[in-house]
């Protein structure tokens, strides 16, 4: 290696252009597996970047120097010095090799580089050289829109300004006589747009940049400007674009549109606001509503005969942006349906492959922008596209935006008939479920396809969120035709969603039956929605008639609801898993209509109530245990207080249920705890059938409660299949959240709420040392539940009057944590701590189980470091032995003794692996039984809060999760086992 590296050294202080290219080469291709020639980086700096070469080898030499591990102030002055003197050399090609590397430097070169060249930058922009005017075109747009830039840009008000007059030119360079110059100013100004509209954080050395308002107001005025400029030279830019070559026009329609976009709907005016939040001379812009009409038919004048191109990116990109202005004022819905029936097609030819769930996701998102009978038409097409999709987060998005547009048509179809219009043909929710395919996989009982169980989930958390208020948008939006045909829908009475409902818990009936391999989380969103719709109507006062007051629509309703639950009773017997069968049992129980039965087929096997009471009896003496099949406590549990419930209601119900309950206290089925219970419900049965006319009202009333809902939890469970639920719930309702109730944008949130919205707080830090020990250091932690991962952020700070020039810091862990790269990386080395100078250092851990854990910090000081490597040698035989003098050259400095402070432990709360995503207390009470028996038995989740103040427990002042487990660690042992005691009403 020492010979290949001599070899290289040699040619690179050759004057021959060609050996110093093939030397830099073989160079990078050493770098590239990974050997290690640092030792060239001076060589090339000095004999390549501050020497005359080619403009190669100089772009050569800057990747090489880019990927060494150099440290930051071995080059700065070389580097400076040597690009500020090739921005000014008169062959383009080396200007341009110079400008072109200003991307790729560290953000700390940048504010004084690029402040006195900025008479170089300019001059590169007007040059009449086209590779150089190019060069300055692309390595301005990767570099002006960075976020460290902007940061600087907000601080910095000379780089502030040469920055706006760069982004001006570049605009102006949209209208340039090269194709390429033109087609790159085009791409930079819609990084522009994107970087502003998206927010993508930048990394830059590992480091995330939030976007403060200062830097918001430095990009808003840069879009404001640029927006300005290509709305006011519209009809030269369409013109210039008409004569690039197609390769290069897909780069020219994202800008034209972004801008008539934010013209058109009066964002633009917001954009200058915030870029001058003071200013209250900005008024908003005096253009016509006619001429921004004119404006925007005239772009999509522009694009319309490009979708029937033969190139299937450029059909993409021109479909995608067509549908953006659909939704502006003055959009049409011809729009929207051009765009999606070109984009559809692209699908149909099988073209375009890679970019299967781009296309699903552009449709359904816009779904809603098409009439209506578009609408009814494309349902049942897009459910087998999504079908086919591999992506599941694309996958769940998808059919959540389909079940919410059906839902929405269905609300809207009705109303409308109700106001006297003719019906649309397939605009209810059954008509989703017509296709054959999708007929069979609800009814194949063992159907391995998980893509009905996602269907099901998605219609049901569809309907919650219809009954939920809708929130108010005063923008307009992508949502607003939605929010407004949702409030023209439900406008007529506030209980109009559950009639798209009623069709959802029919259609989807035979989800009771599926075998699912342990998978209940479809069923449990279907028997919830049962639950609330049978509490709404209060089923279980048997169906109203019109002297009571109720209405048709009512009357029809309670009908379909009754039918639906006989039907749902006689499907108990095909049920074979007891975990489903407790489920259905106890979502039928507290609101079927007892009074309402035939009391002369009270001797028929048939009867509900007697099919009821059966499958109650196998549950309650069912033998099987196994982890996939039941959870056997939860089972019991859920039957023993359907069992008061029936009992408690209906004469008969109770002696039946009597008779079963005895039968088990005295079995063996029946352990210490539920003996207890069994008795304590015996005495409820008891008591109500002695006091007729004297019930308790708790035991009365239907809650409408339904338990067995799913929660995210970090912890794994023992069964696959309670994963993958616990997967399924997370995409589903990322999906809904994300469709039904949008995260505000950046600038909305300044509109509604100000400046103070923008700032993000950090969690309260604890002091992990004491007063008197020479290193301070305070700790916070910021827990990602969804996937079980911890960082802990340290912040050192040395209290001592000396430069300490090494410091080590451990982090060990006890408990059930594992660092996330696999294998122990628990020393982060700290070079030259000055004195009160805070150093930040972070670790990622990740939490295998649910059990405590604590994060220890240790840190390790070097006093001596450096003292022992420069040992002089004396004697005369020194300067004459080559291997002494070797070995002398070889020395490193010497570590010496380390000084050790051991630190309190960092605990992390119990809370941080266990939270649920969202849920009641009394759901959050019933999720500790569910938890994996081994949890149960052990009793690891109890919280123990006392001890050292420092817990990072202390920053969730009153936690329902953790005043829940303080709960759960005071309860006797009984309890711990995951069944209710006998001493606590249930």
């Amino acid at each position: 290696m020492d010979l290949l590296i001599a070899q290289i050294t040699t040619d690179l202080r050759s004057s021959d252009a060609l050996r110093q290219s093939s030397a830099l080469l073989q160079a990078l291709q050493q770098c590239a597996a990974g050997r290690d020639v640092s030792a060239l980086a001076r060589t090339a700096a000095t004999e390549i970047l501050s020497a005359p070469s080619s403009a190669v080898c100089k772009r050569l030499a800057l990747d090489l120097l880019r990927a060494l591990p150099l440290p930051p102030d071995l080059l700065d002055p070389l580097l400076l010095t040597s690009l500020r003197s090739d921005l000014s050399f008169p062959d383009p090609d080396v200007a341009a090799s110079s400008i072109a590397s200003f991307p790729s430097l560290p953000s700390h070169l940048l504010p004084s580089l690029l402040s006195s060249a900025h008479a170089d930058i300019a001059a590169a922009l007007s040059s009449p050289a086209e590779s150089l005017r190019l060069a300055a075109v692309t390595s301005l747009s990767s570099l002006l829109p960075r976020d460290d830039l902007a940061l600087m840009c907000s601080t910095n008000p000379s780089l502030m300004a040469h920055a706006t007059t760069w982004w001006g030119r570049l605009a102006e360079l949209a209208l340039d006589s090269a194709d390429a110059v033109s087609a790159g100013a085009f791409e930079a100004l819609a990084r522009l747009f994107q970087e502003l509209e998206g927010r993508r954080m930048s990394r830059l050395a590992g480091d995330k940049l939030v976007d403060g308002e200062g830097a918001l107001a430095v990009r808003a005025q840069w879009a404001a400007d640029a927006i300005d400029f290509i709305w006011s030279r519209r009809n030269m830019l369409i013109a210039r674009t008409m004569v690039m070559p197609v390769e290069s026009f897909r780069v020219t329609v994202y800008p034209l549109v972004h801008a008539a976009k934010m013209v058109a709907s009066g964002v633009v005016n917001t954009l200058r606001r915030i870029a001058k939040p003071g200013d209250t001379t900005i008024a908003d812009s005096v253009e016509s509503s006619a001429e921004k009409l004119v404006g925007v038919s005239d772009i999509v004048s522009h694009l319309l005969p490009f979708l029937s191109s033969l190139d299937p990116p450029l059909v993409f990109e021109v479909g995608i942006n067509m549908l953006a202005l659909a939704d502006v004022p003055g959009g049409k819905p011809e729009w929207a349906s051009a765009a999606i029936i070109a984009i559809l097609t692209l699908w149909d030819r099988q073209e375009f492959s890679s970019m299967r769930e781009t296309i699903v996701r552009a449709v359904v998102t816009n779904l809603h922008l098409l009439d209506l009978g578009m609408q009814v038409s494309l349902f049942k097409r897009l459910l087998q596209m999504v079908r086919n999709l591999r992506a599941e987060s694309d996958r769940m998005h998808a059919l959540a935006c389909i079940c919410r547009t059906a839902l929405c048509v269905d609300l809207f179809a009705k109303e409308s008939v109700r106001r006297g219009q003719k019906p649309v043909p397939g605009t209810d929710v059954i008509s989703l479920f017509e296709d054959v395919r999708v007929k069979e996989d609800l009814n194949s009982v063992t159907s391995k396809n998980l893509f009905r169980e996602e269907l099901v989930a998605s219609l049901v958390e569809s309907c919650f969120q219809l009954s939920l208020p809708l929130p108010e948008l005063k923008n307009s939006g992508t949502e607003s035709r939605v929010i407004g045909a949702l409030a023209y829908g439900t406008g007529y009475g506030a209980l109009n969603w559950t009639e798209p409902a009623l069709d959802v818990v029919e259609v989807c009936r035979p989800c009771v039956l599926w075998d699912c391999n342990g998978r209940t989380y479809a069923i449990d969103c279907y028997l919830k929605l049962l639950v609330r719709l049978c509490h709404i109507y209060d089923t279980r006062g048997g169906v109203k008639t019109i002297k009571a007051g109720a209405s048709q629509d009512q009357i029809l309703n309670e009908t379909r609801l009754r039918n639906l639950q006989l039907q749902l009773i006689r499907d108990l017997r095909e049920i074979h898993t007891p975990r489903i069968s407790s489920r259905l049992i106890w979502a039928i129980s507290e609101h079927f209509d007892l009074e309402g039965l035939d009391p002369l087929l009270a001797d028929d096997p048939e009867d509900p109530l007697n099919i009821i009471i059966s499958n109650m009896h196998k549950i309650l003496f069912n033998t099987d245990s196994s982890a996939t099949t039941s959870n056997r406590i939860q089972d019991v549990q859920a039957v023993l207080i359907c069992a008061q419930r029936l009992g408690a209601r209906n004469a008969r119900a109770g002696q039946l249920l009597s008779k079963e309950l005895e039968e088990f206290r005295a079995s063996t089925s029946a352990d210490s705890v539920t003996k207890h219970q069994s008795r304590y419900v015996l005495q409820v049965i008891k008591y109500v059938t002695n006091h007729p006319d004297n019930r308790w009202v708790g035991v009365g009333d239907a809650t409408g409660d339904y338990p067995f809902s799913h929660h995210t939890l970090t912890v794994q469970f023992s069964e696959a299949s309670a994963a993958q639920d616990r997967k399924l719930e997370g995409l589903v309702h990322k999906a809904i959240r994300e469709l039904w109730r949008p995260n505000p944008s950046q600038l909305t949130l300044l509109q509604t709420k100000g400046i103070g919205a923008l700032h993000k707080e950090h969690p309260k830090a604890c002091t992990l040392t004491g007063s008197s020990d020479p290193c301070y250091i305070e700790a916070y932690h910021l827990a990602d539940p969804t996937d079980g991962r911890i960082t802990l952020h340290l912040k050192i700070l040395n209290l001592t009057e000396l430069e300490l020039n090494r410091v080590d810091i451990r982090v060990g862990l006890s408990g059930a944590l594992y660092y996330m790269d696999g294998f122990s990386r628990t020393v982060r080395h700290l070079r030259n701590l000055v004195s009160q100078d805070p150093v930040q250092s972070s670790v990622t851990v990740g939490v295998s189980h649910f059990e405590r854990c604590s994060l220890w910090v240790q840190v390790l000081y070097y006093p001596f470091y450096g003292s022992g490597g420069s040992a002089d040698y004396e004697g005369d035989y020194a300067e004459e032995d080559s291997q002494m003098m070797r070995q002398k050259r070889s020395l490193r400095p010497e570590l010496g003794e380390p000084v050790v402070l051991r630190c309190q432990p960092y605990k992390i709360p119990l809370a941080e692996l266990l939270l649920p995503l969202e849920c009641s207390p009394v759901e959050y009470f019933r999720l500790w039984p569910s938890l994996p028996a081994m949890v149960e038995c052990t009793g690891t989740y109890t919280y123990e809060g006392s001890g050292f103040k420092a817990t990072a427990a202390q920053q969730y002042d009153s936690s329902p999760f953790l005043s829940g487990l303080k709960s759960i660690s005071s309860k006797p042992p009984c309890c711990r086992s995951g069944i209710s005691c006998a001493r606590r009403k249930p």
